[in-house]
C-alpha cells in the first residue's frame, strides 16, 4: 500500500499542478520565434536496499563473542579471527584455518526497514524456517550447500551468523549470545 502511495503521489502532484496551470489566466504568449517547454521531474525515494554483505579485512578479537563459545559452540577451533572495517560493530569472522572461515556473525544496525531487508537477504522467507530466538527477534534459518546461516531481526538490529556445519542450531545459539552479550 505505501508503495502504491509513493508511485502514484509525484504522478498527482505533477497532475494537479498542470490542472491549476490550465485554469489560471494567461499571462501573455509567446513571441514569434521562440519556443517554451516546460518538462515536469518526478523523483520517488524507494528504501535502500540492505549494505553489502563486510568482508574480512584484518586481523583481530571480535568485540562481541570470545573464540572460546564459538569453539565450543561449532565444533571447531578457532585458528584466527578477522574483522571487516566497515561497521561500527564489526563483524566477525572465525577461521578454522588459514583459509576457511567457519562461521561469521554481522550485527548491523539502522533502519528497520533495513535490518528486516539484511534479514530476508541471508534467509529468504520462501526458503528458510520460522527464527524466533531471542524473544522478540524474528527472522529465518536456513540449512545450505556450504552450512547453516541463522539470521534476526528486532527493530532496527539484526543478526546474522553463518556456520560451516549444517546444524542451525549452531548457529542459532551464537545469535542469542550475541544478543545477550551486546544487550539488544
Amino acid at each position: 500500500m505505501n508503495r502504491v502511495l509513493l508511485t502514484a503521489l509525484p504522478s498527482l502532484l505533477v497532475l494537479g499542478a498542470l490542472a491549476a496551470c490550465a485554469t489560471a489566466e494567461p499571462t501573455s504568449a509567446p513571441t514569434a520565434g521562440t519556443t517554451t517547454s516546460a518538462a515536469a521531474k518526478t523523483t520517488t525515494t524507494a528504501p535502500a536496499g540492505p549494505p553489502p554483505v563486510p568482508a574480512p579485512t584484518a586481523d583481530g578479537q571480535c568485540p562481541y563473542l570470545a573464540s572460546s563459545v564459538v569453539q565450543e559452540a561449532n565444533g571447531q577451533l578457532v585458528r584466527k579471527v578477522r574483522l571487516s572495517a566497515d561497521q561500527s560493530r564489526p563483524a566477525c569472522f572465525f577461521y578454522a584455518n588459514a583459509t576457511d572461515v567457519q562461521l561469521s556473525v554481522w550485527v548491523f544496525e539502522g533502519e528497520p526497514a533495513t535490518a528486516k531487508a539484511v534479514v530476508d537477504r541471508a534467509a529468504p522467507v520462501a526458503d528458510s524456517s520460522p527464527a524466533s530466538a531471542p524473544a522478540g527477534w524474528a527472522g529465518g534459518s536456513l540449512t545450505t550447500d556450504t552450512g547453516a546461516v541463522y539470521a534476526v531481526a528486532k527493530g532496527g538490529n539484526a543478526v546474522v551468523v553463518t556456520s560451516n556445519q549444517k546444524q542451525t542450531i549452531k548457529a542459532r545459539r551464537i545469535a542469542e549470545t550475541v544478543v545477550g552479550n551486546l544487550g539488544l
